[in-house]
């Protein structure tokens, strides 16, 4: 659906307009307020003058046809608007009124008719519900609530699933002195969605970033296509998904389904999307106005200018949660520093240029000059704040601001500002920034810390998206794909489509089970080979560590009376490490790889990764990469480094195998899959079709 007309009416009629009604006169006076060149029609049928003006008694009296209906009439009569507007040829309406989906059944039945409508008459509806949004890139204003001025003008795109939000995450905004594009209130999508808002801000030269307040994804599959759009435009999303769940995934069968919960999809596919994941509105924003004012960060490694010590430490701290990386300065930086920097202060990363700033206000433009010079880093954070009162001569800080900026604007390195603590941007400050030239001020080192992390993965993500997979090769299937197949079928259905498979001999007696040692040598591990059984250990259906004959016609003769006949012999792997590879089926987004510590310890531990599919080895190795328990596999302790291209190649081959076995595949688990140095070997496996 194409918004743009929407968002950018020429001429709007208000229906229902009355001064009985908060909602009305708001939005008639953000109008008026803040610059709308249009006309701007009252309808009411019943009453001659509001708001101080001629009002008409329906849309087909106004003299002349509007670009948008915003629509405040009872519930029962919004149809009747919307039926009377579309003859009248008004293709874009907000509907601020409410008694529709959010009320319960009568109301979805009446939303659903508002929306096949709407659908069959080519009508764009911002609602029902809904507050209504701000072009503040165009001066365009019909929103529901007060806007108080300054209206400020930017390039950050905002879009809410709510309304009592949206004036909150406007103030804040302004209060940051981060400028807006445009700001939507989405009501409840009966017909444009949070997809649709966000297809048209990729394309709209106002906006540099979208910051998105999300209670649910509907559409994950549009809602990928906008994020890999945005992300292929430059254009970073943010956002703030709340809701956060610790349901787990239905297939309870397997252990993936302990590790895969919802919010932990939600993780994955936002990693995977380049969509910045925050947990505020305070970040959603700070983060945002970031984006919007230095564009994509070269790297990881941070060189900081602080006239505080304490600051220092924080930053520090701050910076080791983010990822990221203060390299010492290099040689030359530190002798240039030790020029300027006075005998009480030590030059170091993050450094702190002293108190002494106070007496020499060049001390921390010149530092700031020389380390945006050192070799080893790649951006440049300013602790600096803007000032917070006008003195009674503003001439010399005027004077300052500008030096720095000038500094700051010939930077061979990006320059991030951040200050202390998050407090407002008052009107002297903002005058400061406008006549300096001074750069955008991040709000507060806990913030802004976050912020520059945020920006630094998105950018990383934009620099290293991988191309396609190729396409998923047929898998071999033999048998009907139904219900819980055992380890053997499994183990048999991995072999055949070429996965490395620890060798086994199914036998029904304890003479067959004697006889097939000889295949492997002691020791062997017996398992219950039943079908429809997932965790066999948890019902003594494994035996491990048998070494002599007497041992394994013990074991057999115990898992057969518990269990049944049918037992799997198989040679005793030791050493190594073992990982847990499931894929299993995610309602709203399909098919997600976790990837983790296996064994005995999944759901102890869970320490996993999770990806969507498709993914290939690249991917792989970065989601291992991301382990608590990555060490184990580079080696620690003195044990034998796997062979990280090796495992990821397995990996993907495993996360290949389920998509090419379609939509009857619920899951696929692999645990433990032992890694000892190049070799990979999956030890135990698991199949669970969609019923």
């Amino acid at each position: 659906m194409t918004v743009g007309t929407l968002f950018n009416p020429a001429s709007i009629a208000l229906v229902g307009a009355t001064d009985k009604s908060g909602w009305s006169v708001n939005t008639f006076a953000n109008l008026r307020l803040h610059g709308f060149a249009g006309p701007v029609h009252l309808v009411n049928p019943h009453t001659e003058v509001v708001h101080g003006e001629r009002a008409h008694r329906t849309l087909s009296d106004l003299p002349e046809p509007v670009d948008l209906a915003y629509v405040m009439v009872p519930t029962k009569i919004v149809p009747a608007v919307l039926e009377e507007g579309a003859r009248l040829g008004i293709r874009n309406y907000v509907v601020l009124t409410a008694g529709f989906g959010e009320t319960g059944e009568e109301g979805r039945l009446r939303e659903e008719e508002l929306a096949a409508f709407s659908r069959a008459h080519g009508l764009n509806v911002l609602g029902p519900n809904g507050n209504g949004f701000i072009n503040a890139a165009a001066g365009i204003t019909p929103y529901g609530l007060p806007i108080l001025p300054p209206l400020l003008r930017g390039s950050v795109g905002v879009v809410l699933q709510s309304g009592a939000l949206a004036s909150s995450v406007l103030t804040f905004a302004q209060a940051r002195n981060i400028g807006l594009s445009l700001l939507t209130s989405m009501g409840n999508e009966a017909v444009v969605s949070v997809t649709d808002v966000v297809d048209y801000l990729v394309d709209d030269p106002a906006t540099k970033v979208i910051a998105l307040f999300l209670e649910s994804i509907r559409h994950p599959e549009e809602f990928s296509r906008v994020a890999r759009r945005a992300l292929d435009a430059g254009k970073p999303i943010v956002a703030l998904k709340i809701g956060r769940s610790g349901l787990a995934s239905s297939t309870a069968r397997a252990h993936t389904g302990a590790l895969v919960g919802d919010d932990g999809v939600i993780d994955a596919a936002f990693r995977q999307l380049g969509v910045v994941r925050v947990r505020s509105l305070e970040d959603l924003i700070i983060t945002s106005g970031l984006l919007a004012s230095s564009g994509p960060l070269p790297g990881r490694r941070l060189g900081v200018v602080t006239p505080s010590g304490g600051a220092s430490e924080v930053i520090a701290d701050r910076a080791e949660d983010e990822g990221l990386e203060l390299p010492p300065f290099a040689e030359e930086t530190a002798a240039r520093l030790r020029e300027i920097v006075p005998e009480f202060g030590s030059v170091q990363n993050p450094l702190d240029v002293t108190g002494y700033v106070v007496v020499d206000r060049t001390l921390l433009s010149r530092a700031l000059t020389i380390v945006a010079d050192d070799p080893g880093i790649d951006t440049v954070m300013l602790l600096s704040d803007l000032p917070r009162a006008e003195p009674p001569d503003p001439a010399p800080v005027l004077r300052m601001f500008e030096r720095s900026a000038q500094v700051i604007a010939s930077s061979p390195r990006p320059v991030v500002i951040v200050g202390n603590v998050l407090t407002d941007i008052g009107p002297f400050a903002r005058t400061v920034q406008e006549r300096t030239g001074y750069p955008h001020v991040v709000g507060g080192i806990e913030h802004g810390m976050q912020a520059i992390g945020a920006a630094v993965r998105w950018s990383e993500t934009r620099r290293t998206r991988p191309a396609p997979p190729p396409p998923v090769p047929v898998p071999i299937v033999r048998g009907p794909a139904t219900g819980v197949w055992s380890e053997h079928r499994t183990a048999a259905l991995l072999a055949e489509n070429g996965l490395p498979v620890v060798p086994s001999s199914l036998a029904r007696d304890e003479d067959a089970a004697v006889a097939a040692v000889t295949r492997f040598g002691y020791p062997v591990v017996l398992k219950a080979a039943a079908e429809d059984l997932a965790h066999k250990s948890d019902i003594g259906g494994v035996r491990l560590g048998l070494a002599s004959p007497d041992d394994v016609r013990r074991a057999y003769r115990e898992i057969s009376a518990a269990i049944g006949p049918d037992v799997l012999v198989q040679p005793q792997r030791t050493g190594g490490v073992e990982l847990l590879v499931g894929v299993v089926r995610d309602p709203a987004w399909g098919l997600v790889l976790a990837v983790g510590l296996g064994g005995v310890w999944v759901e102890v531990l869970r320490d996993s990764a999770l990806r969507l599919l498709p993914v290939d080895a690249a991917e792989v190795r970065r989601a291992l990469g991301e382990l608590r328990g990555a060490k184990l596999l580079h080696g620690a302790r003195g044990t034998e480094p796997a062979d990280l291209d090796a495992v990821a190649d397995v990996v993907a081959r495993v996360a290949g195998l389920a998509e090419g076995l379609g939509d009857t595949l619920e899951s696929l688990e692999i645990n433990p899959l032992l890694v000892r140095g190049s070799e990979v070997e999956a030890l135990d496996a698991l199949v669970t079709w969609r019923t």
